[in-house]
């Protein structure tokens, strides 16, 4: 299997002095994903949880429902210049009577580490439609228990420790309970390996489940979080306008500026749970 990290020489310069010395860095390295044997999408991702990263993104793309539409996933065919597989190709197949993805469809779904999916022609085409709404879901949280989130989050991600060059994604329960972390060069990966983590445990649709993502939060997380049945995603920068409106209109509750007791409530505050509001000042 593939490392999660590596080491390079480096010229390191701090005040005026500079020292030769090895660096660790986060692995990059491509995962083509296949379903019936038929190439499907391309990930720069770090090795690591690809049977759930394949889970997540075929669940939140709208190729499979649960992990039952799935029948095996296996490494094959990709081989270095010694003859060695790269475990860089996964091969999913699905179980019968599921629909393979539409045909020509993989256009549609080359992606990269820094920009998630791209390459779609409409926005119309990445409003896949969810069978897991979170609409419906009831779940609260209390304020406070977001607050404790990004400190559980950035303790868990032992990875970046060593690099500083990881994202990271993690599911709670509405208690503030840590159910799972994930690690990766790209956000909507690690987004995609919890999710898929969750889908392999039956554990689809995330019913009163909080998302918490390290980085800011775009269109496609919001997507992901709808896809999987998620109500509340936080994450410690920014969203996207885009990301509000789908928010929005799909029921979602999504956070922004996570960062301990502060924070921005962009849509559906009603599942925060907080203390009387002090009117703004002028």
């Amino acid at each position: 299997m593939g490392r999660i990290t590596t080491r390079r020489p480096i010229v390191r310069v701090r005040g005026g002095h500079t020292t030769l010395r090895p660096d660790t860095l986060v692995v990059e390295e491509p995962l083509e994903i296949r379903v019936n044997g038929s190439p499907l999408a391309v990930t720069m991702r770090t090795p690591g949880h690809d049977v759930e990263l394949a889970h997540g993104f075929l669940l939140t793309e709208g190729v499979i429902d649960s992990a039952d539409d799935v029948t095996a996933a296996r490494y094959c065919d990709g081989l270095d210049d010694d003859g060695l597989n790269t475990y860089n190709v996964l091969d999913v197949t699905l179980a019968e009577g599921v629909p393979p993805p539409q045909v020509g469809v993989e256009r549609n779904f080359y992606t990269t580490s820094s920009c998630g999916v791209g390459g779609k022609a409409s926005l119309d085409a990445v409003r896949v439609k969810t069978s897991h709404s979170p609409a419906d879901d009831q779940a609260t949280v209390d304020v406070h228990t977001l607050a404790t989130l990004p400190d559980q989050l950035r303790r868990a991600q032992k990875v970046f420790d060593a690099t500083g060059g990881l994202h990271a994604a993690a599911l709670f329960d509405n208690s503030g309970r840590l159910l799972v972390l994930r690690e990766d060069v790209g956000r909507h990966n690690a987004v995609d390996k919890v999710i898929g983590w969750a889908t392999a445990a039956n554990r689809i649709p995330l019913k009163g489940i909080i998302l918490m993502v390290s980085g800011r939060a775009s269109f496609e997380l919001v997507q992901k979080a709808v896809m999987a049945g998620i109500p509340v995603l936080s994450a410690v920068s920014a969203p996207s306008s885009l990301a509000v409106d789908l928010a929005a209109e799909t029921g979602l509750t999504l956070i922004g500026f996570l960062r301990g007791t502060n924070m921005n409530l962009y849509t559906h505050d009603q599942r925060v749970r907080l203390g009387p509001a002090k009117p703004a000042r002028e």
